[in-house]
């Protein structure tokens, strides 16, 4: 941890204009408010935490204390950042899914909070969580989901997918941090070709974003996480009818097929997953109460793969 001066240890050279740690933190959540930033005061205070290597807790007892040049140095560097419309996640270099910590990567989308709806979903259709179950991860990113089921379904093994390579190897990082590399491999590959049945679970959060609407998107979302994850094409269900038409044939008899939808992509998405022989098992809302995941099944009748 950072040492920080204060009164009783001060920095080399004392200087009456040395702010405080607390001014600091004041100081930079009024430039991110200037900056439009939407929670200027939380992002101000992690920026400052990581800055320094300090936890919340000694942000508070160290409030007093006044920082040196090169500390404050380090802090607006990351203010600015921010200002910028740097995510906090991607200057921090990692984010906390399903309350677990994933480091991220360029070629990574940067997880949210309403894609833990696909976990819940998914865990909510499975009977016995100790089954030893085969999951299948489609443009993994990551990792994010395939390894939070791991981490709920421990007699689970999982293949992680995408098209690309920095993300595969971004995904076997977190696999091998959170203690599940032992059940989980991540591979390079162009969704489902090349894969072999069955899967009890394909999950995927694929690009769903129109390309026109793309330019429009908060600079936030537009200008870091990859744009392989974000542009679904024309009409942005170019993933979701490769999916239909990929998928069914994967699926166990018992499978499900679990997918991220935007939030007024529910009908065309259904549309194109009951057009592929799928049946709609169900379709759960975020926690705004958008409708954000379609679970789907393949329909009595259509075959099961050999």
């Amino acid at each position: 941890m950072t040492e920080i001066a204060t009164p009783a240890q001060p920095v080399a050279g004392p200087r009456p204009e040395n702010p405080t740690l607390r001014d600091t933190v004041r100081a930079g959540a009024a430039l991110l408010r200037q900056a439009a930033i939407d929670d200027p005061d939380l992002d101000a205070r992690l920026l400052v935490q990581h800055a320094l290597g300090l936890s919340r807790e000694r942000l508070m007892i160290q409030a007093t204390a006044r920082l040196n040049q090169p500390q404050l140095d380090r802090v607006m560097a990351l203010i600015r950042r921010r200002a910028a419309r740097e995510p906090v996640s991607r200057i921090l270099g990692h984010r906390e899914f399903w309350s677990l910590d994933f480091l991220l990567a360029p070629a990574t989308l940067d997880p949210r909070p309403d894609s833990e709806t696909l976990i819940q979903a998914t865990l909510d259709g499975i009977g016995d969580r100790r089954a030893p179950l085969r999951l299948l991860d489609l443009g993994t990113g990551s990792g994010c989901l395939l390894l939070a089921l791991l981490q709920e379904l421990p007699a689970a093994t999982g293949l992680g997918v995408d098209k690309a390579a920095a993300a595969v190897a971004a995904a076997a990082v977190n696999a091998t941090r959170l203690g599940l590399a032992d059940r989980a491999r991540f591979v390079e590959g162009d969704w489902c070709t090349g894969l072999t049945a069955p899967f009890d679970v394909i999950i995927s959060n694929p690009p769903y974003i129109a390309t026109g609407v793309l330019p429009g998107l908060q600079p936030e979302v537009r200008l870091f996480d990859p744009p392989l994850a974000l542009d679904g094409g024309a009409d942005g269900l170019a993933a979701y009818r490769a999916l239909a038409q990929q998928a069914p044939a994967l699926l166990s008899e018992r499978g499900r097929l679990v997918l991220e939808i935007g939030f007024d992509q529910r009908e065309t998405v259904t549309a194109i997953l009951e057009a592929a022989q799928l049946a709609i098992d169900a379709v759960h809302p975020d926690l705004g109460g958008v409708p954000r995941c379609i679970v789907a099944r393949r329909r009595a009748g259509a075959g099961v793969p050999g």
